[in-house]
């Protein structure tokens, strides 16, 4: 479909990816928690603001290797698979780190969106992750269109998991943040799902 590859399993691991709890999630409930809806929301435009700029540098350069050099292309694909297998392998065995409780003074959305843009621009795995993770889903005769409907995807979907974060509300927001169980467990889980997916293209692209 849109001339992705394994479009199910590509819109699955979005969604895995998404339920990481990692410095992205835990801005944004933090907004929430200390400061309500339009703080969640203003710190999510942030978090999404901060990827696309990396996913916009990703695509472009992998456009540049699919036309010019399509071995190295195949190249990035096992090299996706085994980034993918490494993260999950990470998730499953590290360390969860705990959230501060700390108390805040009110601040504004706009405060809160410029947090949650740095937090995203200075994480440079998040750059990795897409040049990893953009070519297991694509031939390398593929077009700059389905390029541009893989970014979409990602942003969408990353929009509504994380609008619906803000939306539950203050009172559960701040429980999420607070509860090591909770966020050990949903690591865990995305580790092994990473894992998987990892294998199972690396045997797709055999």
């Amino acid at each position: 479909m849109f001339e992705i590859q394994n479009y199910a399993s590509f819109v699955a691991a979005i969604i895995v990816f998404q339920l990481i709890p990692g410095p992205g999630t835990l801005a944004i409930l933090n907004a929430t928690a200390r400061n309500g809806i339009g703080a969640g929301l203003g710190a999510v435009v942030g978090t999404l603001l901060g990827d696309m700029v990396y996913m916009v540098a990703a695509i472009v350069g992998l456009a540049a290797v699919m036309n010019a050099h399509p071995v190295l292309f195949q190249g990035l694909q096992w090299f996706g698979a085994a980034y993918l297998g490494w993260m999950g392998l990470q998730l499953l065995f590290r360390p969860v780190p705990t959230a501060s409780a700390a108390e805040e003074a009110r601040k504004s959305a706009w405060v809160y969106f410029r947090q949650a843009f740095a937090v995203s621009l200075t994480n440079p795995k998040v750059m990795l992750f897409f040049v990893a993770f953009f070519p297991l889903f694509l031939d390398a005769n593929a077009s700059s269109l389905t390029l541009a409907v893989m970014m979409a995807h990602v942003t969408i979907l990353s929009f509504l998991y994380q609008a619906g974060l803000v939306l539950v509300g203050n009172a559960v927001a701040r429980k999420l943040s607070s509860l090591p169980f909770a966020r050990k467990l949903a690591t865990r889980l995305a580790g092994g799902a990473l894992l998987g997916f990892g294998v199972k293209l690396a045997l797709d692209n055999r």
